[in-house]
């Protein structure tokens, strides 16, 4: 990844939201998710710690959407409870929290330009689900000229095979050093 000292990382939480962690309709990802709070938490301090930025970007859909012609179901749905951050996730109003209208929070958002108006260098990924929103904001953000580092331990996918399936497949890529898969302790231990 180059000199990792002149690194200035934004984490970016991926779709951590009310409506994948609801009691009365369990998703398949909600254990897990749940379980890797404390991490992503931990993650925020070092990052708030450090001055680099913290970001929520979060599935905001409309009803009518096309992705919901298939067998996706309407969820998270633009200014609904089921669209905001889950309380268990320490999030503060300095943040930003940038609601998204599909898989990558770079995708008709003006995160590209904001991060490098702040100089962003890296973009650490965390969130859910690792096959969809984590995966396509991680291309996304190659495409627009960041280094990427998917934190392994702070995402999630429906079954634990497919996360392991996603994380094999770019655990050794053609853009390595560019795009690295890492535990977050691996992933502070590179940045200081």
């Amino acid at each position: 990844m180059g000199s990792d000292e002149q690194e200035k990382p934004a984490l970016l939480v991926i779709d951590m939201v009310r409506d994948n962690f609801r009691e009365d309709k369990p998703l398949p990802i909600t254990p897990v998710a749940r379980a890797m709070i404390p991490r992503i938490n931990e993650l925020i301090g070092v990052f708030r710690k450090n001055s680099w930025p913290v970001v929520f970007a979060t599935d905001a859909f409309h009803a009518d959407d096309f992705i919901f012609q298939g067998s996706m179901k309407p969820h998270s749905l633009a200014g609904t409870r089921g669209a905001e951050v889950v309380d268990e996730l320490d999030m503060r109003k300095e943040d930003l929290w940038l609601p998204k209208p599909r898989f990558s929070a770079f995708f008709r958002t003006d995160l590209a330009d904001r991060l490098h108006e702040q100089r962003v260098t890296l973009c650490a990924v965390s969130g859910i689900a690792t096959n969809f929103c984590v995966l396509t904001t991680v291309m996304d953000a190659l495409c627009h000229d960041f280094k990427v580092v998917l934190l392994e331990d702070c995402t999630a996918a429906m079954s634990e095979e497919t996360h392991e399936k996603i994380l094999s497949c770019y655990r050794r890529n053609s853009l390595y050093p560019l795009f690295r898969v890492l535990p977050a302790a691996k992933l502070m231990e590179v940045l200081s």
